[in-house]
């Protein structure tokens, strides 16, 4: 059985550990690490976690693990990343690897080759996205010529009691200074380059109207592609008459037809239609569990992962280039 350590115990960690628990018997979180003791004793009791630490250094040096699921704020993710590594342990690091790219780029070279080393960038496992990745594959719509993703919430606009839904959900987004492109588009970014390649960034533009928050909650940005291709991703938290959550819009455009996602509909015209509906509360806890059974696999049989440390250093390189120029 794999011996897991996971670093954090907040609101994300409750996705993780589920997905863990279906690890069994291959896998097995035995150790967690929180400042807050409190955070840290409950997850402990819900999963059944047998040590609890302070911190990740505490955990590495007392609790012998296999593998350390990483799943703390973004700005300590280098120190424990380099820790791990110092101990030997695989890394598996919730995104973004660190707060800039510069900082991530840094790491991962001194990291290198010395553990297995994974982001865990679970938005790529969505079925949904497995499913278009599969008809691109096959050519069910031919070539890619555009494609446009929309991502339009009203997050960030007060209810009647004048709380905001999204930082509701995650009160930490609240004081990020990089915000939605750096913990949100950052995932959707990844789908892009996942589905159609590598992009290279042409226009970007961010902006902010809730007052609630440090950071931007609107952005527009295009990208191009090989052969021409041009994508259009456009995001919003604060537009009235959407919902507070978050649902993806996605339409490629093909020389032999079109795919279409929007919420849980997906569907492909052409030559080959078809629609699916999707469960995307399943689908959103099925990601999670699909991004570890993947890194448990990697591990396991040797094989190098999807998410790799350097395959996100370009997606994060991408987000880097989206602040700098906007």
């Amino acid at each position: 059985m794999l011996k897991v350590g996971l670093i954090g115990a907040g609101w994300v960690t409750q996705h993780h550990l589920q997905a863990w628990q279906r690890q069994h018997p291959r896998a097995k979180v035995i150790a967690i690490a929180d400042p807050s003791a409190d955070r840290a004793h409950q997850r402990a009791r819900e999963f059944d976690i047998e040590h609890v630490h302070a911190d990740a250094r505490a955990l590495l040096e007392q609790t012998r693990v296999d593998a350390l699921d990483i799943a703390a704020p973004r700005e300590i993710h280098a120190e424990v990343i380099r820790l791990a590594a110092a101990h030997g342990v695989a890394i598996m690091c919730q995104k973004p690897l660190a707060p800039t790219y510069e900082i991530a780029r840094e790491v991962v070279a001194e990291v290198a080759g010395k553990v297995p080393f994974m982001v865990h960038e679970n938005w790529r496992f969505r079925p949904h996205y497995r499913q278009i990745s599969e008809w691109l594959k096959a050519g069910r719509i031919g070539r890619v010529v555009q494609a446009q993703m929309t991502l339009l919430t009203s997050g960030f606009i007060a209810d009647a009691q004048g709380r905001f839904p999204a930082i509701e959900r995650q009160p930490f987004i609240a004081g990020l200074d990089r915000a939605l492109v750096m913990e949100v588009l950052i995932h959707h970014i990844d789908v892009l380059r996942f589905l159609l390649g590598e992009l290279t960034l042409t226009h970007a533009r961010l902006g902010k109207q809730c007052q609630a928050i440090r950071g931007e909650d609107r952005a527009s940005l295009v990208f191009g592609g090989e052969q021409g291709l041009v994508v259009n991703l456009l995001a919003n938290f604060a537009v009235h008459g959407e919902s507070p959550v978050q649902t993806d819009q996605l339409l490629l455009i093909g020389e032999n037809g079109t795919i279409r996602l929007a919420g849980d509909m997906l569907e492909c015209f052409g030559p080959q239609p078809v629609q699916q509906r999707y469960d995307l509360q399943a689908g959103y806890a099925e990601s999670y569990a699909a991004a570890i059974d993947h890194f448990v696999n990697g591990l396991v049989h040797d094989q190098a992962f999807e998410t790799s440390a350097n395959d996100n250093l370009r997606t994060l390189h991408l987000v880097e280039q989206i602040y700098s120029t906007s």
